[in-house]
């Protein structure tokens, strides 16, 4: 469920397309922000970023908007990677338009968290995480009540995961930590409703459901052959290379653009 098991970058994005959707938009903002440094970054950044004055000035768009932005190259890093590795089981699990709602909605509570929490000591914030943490809510919420949606190995590394978050939220500076708790908060209020006639996550849906969408012209799926012996996608253990070369490229570049560029 949490440990990544799809062959390449490509097979991820075919399975998952609005996380990979979301983990883009997140990187290209951060690109033009901070690396490109374009007058439209300019622009998006400053209708974009979280400001509770401004929401108390009827802009209320910046309860959303912050979702999308980051501080940093470690920022991005960091949300990117735990969408990476925390999304995709919901995307399946909820399909993609619940899905789609329910990381906004949760990420617009945990922003209207912030403006209730601190008006005015908070002056500006943005990032994904009280949307990441929305996440860890409906996931705590199958830990507690839906324990058939969630295997018990899961289920404990998932509330270690978030017990440390929270935790670490309290500890680091500069951390919104009404948006955490907020976002996991929204995220375990919502579950109840998100979750009606949800079906546990499997690896084996997605490579059905890959392979039944085929042309005539090509090989047809066999509905027969989870009979036949158990379901292993061919080369599980060849991880992808790609995904690795592309955090690895996007480490050297938030380096650079860091430390040597500034």
């Amino acid at each position: 469920m949490f440990v990544r098991q799809e062959r390449s970058v490509k097979e991820f994005m075919q399975f998952y397309p609005v996380v990979s959707t979301i983990i883009i938009i997140n990187l290209l903002l951060w690109l033009i922000l901070y690396v490109l440094h374009l007058q439209i970054g300019e622009i998006i950044y400053s209708w974009s970023i979280g400001s509770n004055a401004k929401v108390t000035d009827g802009e209320y768009w910046r309860l959303l908007t912050p979702i999308f932005l980051h501080g940093g190259f470690s920022h991005v890093l960091f949300n990117s990677f735990a969408l990476v590795l925390f999304a995709p089981a919901l995307e399946q699990m909820l399909g993609k338009f619940r899905f789609v709602v329910f990381y906004l909605l949760a990420g617009v509570i945990g922003n209207v968290g912030t403006y209730i929490m601190a008006p005015t000591s908070i002056t500006y914030h943005l990032g994904a995480s009280g949307a990441i943490y929305g996440l860890f809510g409906i996931y705590i919420f199958m830990v507690l009540f839906r324990k058939h949606l969630i295997d018990e190995g899961n289920a404990q590394i998932v509330t270690i995961i978030f017990i440390l978050g929270v935790v670490m939220s309290f500890m680091q500076p500069n951390i919104n930590i009404s948006a955490h708790l907020f976002g996991a908060l929204g995220g375990f209020l919502l579950a109840p409703l998100f979750l009606i006639g949800v079906e546990r996550f499997s690896l084996r849906k997605s490579y059905v459901r890959q392979t039944s969408v085929t042309s005539d012209d090509e090989i047809k799926f066999d509905p027969d052959r989870w009979n036949k012996k158990t379901f292993r996608p061919k080369n599980r253990k060849n991880k992808s290379q790609l995904f690795w070369v592309i955090f690895i490229i996007l480490v050297l570049i938030g380096f650079i653009s860091t430390y040597i560029l500034n």
